[in-house]
């Protein structure tokens, strides 16, 4: 198992943009969503598993941080480091980098597998938990990372 997992190469469309000229903020979930997706290929939790097991993926919390700005055609790739997962969840901290190395976000999901016949939340079936382990496994040896955990407030300095 990679670690962490990296996606492949994605570009920031023009349809993406704001009247800012830059990468409207829902589209930095659309490439976490699709480097995540990748990453949940590789552990047989795709589409192909929706389809043919009913079962899936929902997000249950997300927290993204904007560190550096997308622009149009911009090329990036994200990671996928999974934290924690137990018997119906998982944990995962992602970062968005674009190809010349530097950080542009951050985000921070957790998710619950789901049995689509309910739907409701369900046990992951024994092999897709081996491959969580798996990862996990692999992912362990990886740093916590800084920005995971963060929650949002206003800091006051003291009176």
């Amino acid at each position: 198992m990679p670690a962490p997992f990296v996606s492949s190469v994605m570009e920031v469309e023009k349809a993406w943009l704001d009247y800012n000229g830059h990468m409207n903020m829902a589209y930095y979930n659309v490439l976490f969503d699709r480097g995540g997706e990748e990453a949940l290929d590789l552990l047989g939790m795709g589409a192909a598993y929706a389809r043919d097991r009913k079962l899936t993926t929902y997000t249950a919390e997300i927290h993204v941080c904007y560190v550096r700005e997308l622009h149009l055609g911009d090329k990036v790739t994200a990671t996928f480091h999974l934290l924690d997962h137990d018997e119906k969840r998982f944990r995962v901290y992602q970062e968005l980098h674009h190809v010349d190395g530097w950080l542009s976000a951050t985000s921070e999901t957790l998710s619950l597998h789901v049995d689509m016949s309910g739907p409701k939340v369900a046990p992951f079936p024994q092999d897709i938990m081996a491959g969580l382990d798996a990862m996990r496994l692999a992912h362990t040896a990886l740093p916590m990372p800084e920005r995971a955990g963060r929650s949002i407030g206003i800091r006051r300095k003291p009176a």
